[in-house]
């Protein structure tokens, strides 16, 4: 748009997408490196690379224990993340965080399991990313940062984390994050954990494209929580799956960034930036479903 109108000068802030296959080259001069698809492989690239590659990522989740206390998160919006399974399927309107955890360990693998009026079928739980289960604990690490909000949210509340949401030898891993192509999502069986935010840009919000659709994928409840169609109006409650602060701008490791470049950043994603005041940036974060922040809360400094 600047060039469209003549500016070729003006500094310019670059973003791109998670979704794609093979190298980027993030800006002029830097050297290629593979896409982060995730906010573990974001954080990564941001810390081993230098700031002639990168300068800040986008993140899907506040910080969390482990994360490098050198890294500032600035928060800039919020999302719900629920759990999906395909319109006029077998899955009940709504699953209790007890269910949940129960069905992607294995431990509950019928429908009528939970309750006899609903069709005798076997549940399909599906996993974005990978996952790696240790059975003799019975803990997991998840890639996806949508199955980790789920996970969180739902042992959250008996004192557990997302490794203490088990999955066992019946879940389907390898779809991507917030899509509904794949064929197992078209199963009447199948569930999956859902950006409600990102449903409801792609649904109302104009954002679906090809290679960016929820296909046949609706999201449902959670313990009696139900998510709703345009994530403006949801109210985000650990009952209901809520992932936190979701689209984070990520500032630089600490010391590394020129003060020139770090101030700039800044005035996008600070406490008194663009993304927290323009009314341009208000109106695109709610095209995409997302929640606005509290002025108090949007661009504040956060660490782990």
């Amino acid at each position: 748009m600047l060039a469209a109108a003549g500016d070729t000068t003006s500094p310019r802030l670059y973003s791109w997408d998670a979704r794609g296959a093979g190298s980027i080259t993030s800006k002029t001069g830097a050297s290629a490196i593979l896409r982060p698809t995730n906010t573990r492989e974001a954080l990564n690239t941001l810390l081993y690379t230098t700031s002639g590659t990168l300068d800040f990522v986008r993140l899907s989740r506040p910080p969390q224990s482990g994360d490098p206390a050198s890294i500032d998160f600035l928060p800039v919006a919020k999302d719900v993340v629920s759990w999906a399974a395909p319109a006029g399927g077998n899955a009940p309107v709504s699953l209790t965080s007890a269910e949940l955890k129960s069905i992607y360990a294995c431990d509950l693998t019928d429908w009528r399991q939970i309750d006899p009026n609903l069709p005798d079928a076997p549940i399909k739980p599906v996993v974005p990313g990978a996952f790696f289960s240790d059975p003799n604990t019975c803990r997991t690490t998840y890639t996806s940062d949508e199955m980790t909000a789920l996970a969180t949210a739902a042992t959250g509340s008996t004192g557990g984390s997302a490794s203490t949401f088990y999955a066992g030898p019946c879940v389907t891993p390898g779809v991507a994050d917030d899509q509904g192509s794949e064929a197992i999502l078209h199963d009447p069986n199948a569930i999956v954990p859902y950006s409600v935010g990102r449903w409801a840009g792609q649904v109302t919000g104009g954002q679906r494209k090809p290679g960016d659709d929820p296909g046949v994928l609706v999201p449902h409840g959670v313990d009696r929580v139900a998510p709703s169609s345009t994530a403006s109006s949801v109210r985000p409650s650990r009952r209901a799956g809520t992932a936190g602060p979701s689209s984070s701008g990520c500032g630089t490791p600490t010391g590394r960034a020129p003060t020139r470049t770090a101030r700039r950043l800044r005035k996008v994603f600070g406490r008194n930036g663009w993304a927290c005041t323009s009314p341009v940036a208000t109106a695109d974060l709610l095209s995409h479903g997302f929640l606005r922040l509290p002025v108090f809360a949007c661009g504040s400094s956060m660490h782990a």
